[in-house]
């Protein structure tokens, strides 16, 4: 192949890849020669052959199915094999970010090391997860070892597996401060600082975090950042921390806005099945995904949405693969109007006409939100996705995806009042009325009915093709009717002529009734409940309504006292547990009320929902502690907002100041009158798995 362009002007023999570097244009992504391969950005033999990669790491490469190399790719995989420059890149989710950075690290990094290498930091938790096992999937072998460390898992987990050695850490930036402030992390000697996803860290408000991480780390490592946009925080991170560095990017690359409308209710956990039925009922046509971030929340809304008579659908990743597909096909043909799906089991779907997306929890991170409202608004098509927001999550987690969305879709996130009880059933009411004339000929109607062989019987709806109607009627000889119609002329309602049979019922119905009751009930026994404003739930915090916003779900009603299998013992206190069960059960904290912790096990209250999830979640095992209801209490017990404070200094113990401090807690003697011994259940689970421990600052992961 010969040299690009812009090397030939150069008059460069390309005997480096330095050479190559200081061609102008490429940095900015016109061409690319490296190590005199002269290969062009633009040229369609392009490989991942031609960019230094070693054998090792091809073979990776072929494993996961890559076959051309994305722009970015390109561009930053000769930069980081060569060299040891700076480099900032420009570029979008979803365009190769990963392996552009990932495959030099993996063959620069196989040799091993007594000591971290290399530290990659991720906005959230769940692309540190999937940049972890990317990293790992590129790995050939037993080096470069990688481990993920992020807030709301396990923390001595996560020193073991950094004890045992690792050479990659991809981590959230709060949990690497907490590991760095520890003693277990320690990124003085690493060789490579990789910021990923930098926009969005610096819309999360991690530029603290960030810069406290950069002061620990070695100052002759290097810096590689890559971020969507490059906002002046950015470019003052560059500066004060990269030196010389060079920024390389995609060129010519237009994001069409998406034609989806785009909104937000605010909701708690336990008004969110009601909200999503309050959709579906009063939309003309409803057919669409709900996402949803578990497997049993997929399930639970599938359960839920099914008793009250909707056709649908869950899917996840325990759903066999046979299935998969019968639900999908179901899906496809809208005999399964509503498919509520993970994120996981989501991937590969490709099914248009959807109406809605339907985000039940709020995404972790944009570029997961865009994925999945996509999904709707195809082809030209208009589409909505509806977004459902805690109240808890407004102030940091929506504004961040906001932002997010406004440069990743050209859109904007509004919010918008859940529809009323009475604007649902009322738009119910008029669909329902509109079919039922429609169905008995009482709406005008443009179809012309063909006069012969009993065309009369027949009644054509106006949205279907207008076939020749010898095709529908029941003589399929009958000569075609070949007479003009004129779609402006509007036929005069007429009802159909009923069976002979029918008529003869209806006259006896009505002989000793009123037409009209009987008619009522007719359609009552045909319509059932679908009118009944007791079909929906109350939900109070709607827009115009702050006065109501107060309440809280689990304030009037019944709470449930729980066991939970994990103490002090293990290292965590009353804040922890706290931050645990709001994370695990997607409930404000302060809803983990009377905490009381003694050496292995802790007695709290939640409210009955939130309990009942609780012990659902730890019969299925994994990180979830042993949970039973207490029975020394008789597990329910009216809830009292007055005060936190619970029997003796229970979490909750109010200050002088009268601002409640979650501190405190029983110590052990009080709860030998209790009966409960200083042993873990048979379980054999140790509890301390899951938890995460926050910083004296009080500072905790939150993503």
């Amino acid at each position: 192949m010969d040299a690009c362009a812009a090397c030939k002007a150069a008059s460069i023999d390309f005997p480096d890849l330095e050479c190559f570097l200081s061609v102008p244009s490429h940095k900015s992504g016109a061409g690319v020669c490296p190590q005199g391969t002269g290969i062009h950005m633009d040229s369609e033999d392009i490989s991942f052959e031609d960019l230094g990669l070693d054998e090792q790491t091809l073979a990776a490469v072929a494993r996961k199915g890559f076959v051309t190399p994305s722009p970015i790719q390109v561009l930053a995989i000769p930069r980081l094999l060569g060299g040891d420059a700076n480099v900032i890149a420009r570029a979008r989710t979803g365009t190769g970010k990963t392996a552009a950075f990932g495959l030099p690290l993996v063959q620069r990094l196989r040799g091993g090391s007594d000591h971290v290498k290399a530290l990659i930091l991720e906005p959230t938790r769940e692309l540190a997860v999937q940049t972890c096992t990317e990293m790992q999937s590129f790995a050939d072998g037993t080096f470069p070892r990688t481990c993920v460390v992020y807030g709301g898992a396990s923390m001595l987990s996560q020193i073991r597996d950094l004890k045992r050695g690792v050479e990659i850490v991809v981590g959230t930036p709060g949990r690497i401060q907490d590991h760095i402030e520890r003693g277990t992390l320690d990124i003085g000697k690493i060789d490579y600082f990789i910021l990923d996803e930098g926009d969005e860290m610096l819309d999360m408000g991690f530029i603290e975090d960030i810069e406290a991480i950069f002061e620990k780390a070695n100052p002759a490592s290097r810096i590689l950042l890559f971020s969507a946009t490059m906002p002046a925080p950015i470019l003052k991170i560059a500066s004060q921390f990269m030196g010389e560095y060079e920024i390389v990017e995609e060129e010519g690359v237009v994001d069409e806005p998406l034609l989806i409308e785009q909104k937000f209710w605010v909701l708690r956990e336990s008004e969110k099945i009601d909200a999503l039925v309050r959709l579906i009922d009063i939309s003309d046509d409803f057919y669409g995904l709900v996402f949803t971030q578990t497997k049993m929340d997929a399930d639970t809304v599938a359960r839920q949405l099914d008793e009250r008579g909707y056709e649908v659908a869950a899917l996840h990743g325990d759903v066999a693969q046979s299935q998969r597909e019968k639900i999908l096909a179901r899906f496809r043909r809208k005999k399964t109007r509503i498919l509520v799906a993970t994120d996981v089991a989501a991937r590969g779907i490709d099914i248009t006409g959807l109406s809605h997306v339907v985000n039940y929890s709020l995404p972790f991170d944009g570029a997961t939100y865009v994925h999945r409202i996509g999904r709707t608004g195809r082809a030209g098509a208009a589409g909505t996705a509806i977004t459902f927001v805690r109240p808890e999550e407004r102030k940091r987690k929506l504004s961040y995806m906001q932002n997010a969305i406004r440069k990743s879709t050209k859109g904007e996130l509004k919010e918008e009042s859940v529809p009323t009880i009475e604007e649902v059933v009322a738009k119910k009411r008029e669909r329902l009325f509109d079919k039922l004339k429609s169905d008995i000929g009482l709406s005008p109607r443009h179809d012309r009915v063909s006069e012969s062989d009993d065309a009369d019987k027949l009644i054509i709806n106006n949205s279907d093709e207008r076939a020749d109607i010898s095709d529908a009627v029941s003589d399929t000889n009958a000569p075609a009717d070949t007479e003009t119609y004129d779609d402006a002329e509007v036929q005069k309602p007429a009802l159909i002529k009923a069976d002979a049979q029918f008529a003869e019922m209806a006259k006896e119905l009505c002989k000793d009734n009123d037409a009209q009751d009987v008619l009522a009930a007719v359609m009552s026994v045909l319509y059932g409940t679908s009118l009944d404003v007791s079909r929906y739930g109350k939900i109070a915090r709607q827009k115009g309504e702050a006065a109501r916003s107060r309440v809280s779900f689990g304030e009037a009603g019944d709470q449930v006292r729980l066991y939970v299998q994990m103490g002090r013992r293990d290292g965590y206190g009353p804040r922890e547990i706290a931050d645990y069960f709001s994370d695990l059960l997607h409930i404000p904290g302060r809803f983990v009320d009377r905490i009381d912790m003694a050496a292995n096990f802790t007695l709290l209250s939640l409210p009955a929902d939130s309990a009942k999830k609780a012990l659902e979640l730890s019969k299925r095992g994994g990180d979830v502690p042993h949970i039973h209801v207490d029975s020394k209490s008789g597990g329910f017990e009216k809830k009292s907002r007055s005060s936190f404070r619970g029997d003796g200094e229970s979490f909750g113990g109010k200050k002088k100041s009268g601002r409640f401090e979650r501190s405190g807690g029983f110590g052990e003697k009080k709860f030998k009158s209790h009966g409960r011994p200083n042993v873990h259940t048979p379980t054999e689970r140790s509890g301390s798995a899951g938890l995460y421990r926050r910083k004296s600052s009080g500072r905790a992961e939150r993503f």
